[in-house]
């Protein structure tokens, strides 16, 4: 019989035989259900990372994983050169949930965007009537939309572009939540087929712009013909308490890109929805993937989203989002580490005063773990906090002392 191996074991395997491209916590975790997931130990934790949001409906829902082992039994991949039946099922069901004509069907967000990408630049071309290769799309600073050359090439992380030139060019970078910015360039520029933006930026902090700023960047896309492209991977599926982060300002994107919670984290499952004026630019062989729109693929992502639906989770997260906010504030109030919060629905940011320490941030989550909770820091001094949407309010309070308490413990 095979011997475990111990925590340490295991980290010092990835350590050895792995790339070293991620600097996780100190955890290893085995087994997940609902909010909490357990280590190798046997210890608790209440996951309030939800693998950046694809982990919306919690841990192996039962109905997800059902509807993926069932379909796995039967038919796993034909490639796109046949047709299946689990794909238009899925495509109409989900092209209905959103409002549009058309799904395209790929795997990782990353794939997404670079789908979105290319399908911009091709509209500008055929229907918008840009010169060829002129084609720019506008993008805000502080995205983060993935980590292709392309997608690296208009970030200003350096940690995600530094050491990868040379970068793809036709992109143009503006400040994030500045109207006026964009208003400017759609008025001098013909050649701004696209603005891709995020409704609220996660990896860069949870930044949450003003009110009012999508539906005028929107506006401002519909006066010029500029496609109003929405990153919607990890804000989407009920994360903010709305379907989607745009709905809060009735904003319906002329591309929308999913992905993360649209499998509910059983499976790679990302799409890219337009309407037949937009997506009827791509043709056979012009675009594609071996495994987007797979069987599995289809039957986990109708279960996923008929999930978020019956358990309401996008006003669980609304409801649950404000008190979380609520109790975060009056900490900050008293706090000398805590500084402020700020997030929408269960997509929250605790920003810490790390003046005095710059790893302040992650001492904090190595603490919360050994309490039970397991969070990461991002930018240095943000800890992002993102539970699954299935949490209970009696659960919620529960990891909200644990925050406390954590807090409390670094403020002498």
């Amino acid at each position: 019989m095979e011997k475990e191996l111990t925590a340490k074991q295991l980290m010092e395997l990835e350590g050895h035989y792995g790339a070293h491209n991620y600097h996780p916590l100190p955890v290893v975790l085995e087994r997940g259900q609902g909010v909490n997931v357990w280590d190798v130990a046997g210890k608790k934790y209440f996951d309030f990372l939800s693998a950046y949001s694809a982990v919306n409906q919690g841990h192996c829902h039962p109905r997800i994983v059902e509807a993926m082992t069932a379909q796995a039994q039967k038919l796993t991949l034909t490639s796109r050169a046949f047709y299946n039946d689990k794909l238009g099922p899925y495509e109409e069901y989900a092209t209905k949930y959103f409002g549009y004509d058309k799904l395209l069907p790929m795997n990782t967000g990353a794939e997404a965007v670079e789908t979105a990408l290319k399908l911009c630049r091709k509209w500008a071309y055929e229907k918008k009537g840009v010169e060829d290769t002129k084609a720019k799309i506008v993008v805000c600073e502080g995205n983060f939309h993935g980590r292709t050359i392309s997608i690296v090439s208009f970030s200003i992380d350096p940690d995600a572009f530094d050491g990868y030139g040379p970068f793809t060019p036709g992109f143009v970078p503006i400040p994030y939540n500045n109207v006026e910015t964009l208003k400017a360039l759609l008025e001098s520029d013909p050649n701004i087929a696209g603005f891709l933006v995020e409704p609220i930026q996660g990896e860069a902090g949870v930044f949450v712009p003003d009110d009012g700023y999508l539906k005028a960047c929107y506006d401002l896309c519909k006066k010029h013909n500029v496609l109003f492209i929405a990153d919607e991977v990890q804000t989407g599926i009920a994360r903010t308490g709305r379907l989607l982060a745009c709905d809060y300002e009735d904003v319906h994107p002329d591309i929308l890109i999913l992905g993360k919670a649209l499998s509910g984290g059983a499976y790679p499952v990302s799409a890219v929805l337009a309407d037949d004026r937009i997506m009827d630019v791509m043709r056979p062989g012009q675009h594609g993937s071996t495994f987007g729109g797979n069987p599995i693929a289809a039957c986990v992502a109708v279960t996923a989203l008929q999930v978020v639906k019956d358990e309401k989770l996008a006003e669980n997260a609304c409801r649950l989002g404000q008190i979380f906010r609520d109790e975060m504030t009056q900490l900050c109030a008293t706090s000398k580490v805590a500084a402020s919060v700020r997030g929408k629905g269960l997509l929250n940011a605790l920003i810490i005063n790390n003046d005095k320490q710059k790893d302040l941030a992650w001492d904090i989550c190595v603490a919360l773990a050994e309490n039970g909770l397991l969070a990461k820091p991002t930018h240095t001094n943000i800890i992002r906090f993102a539970p699954p949407l299935v949490i209970t309010e009696e659960q919620l309070r529960e990891c909200i002392e644990i925050i406390k308490k954590t807090i409390k413990s670094f403020e002498s």
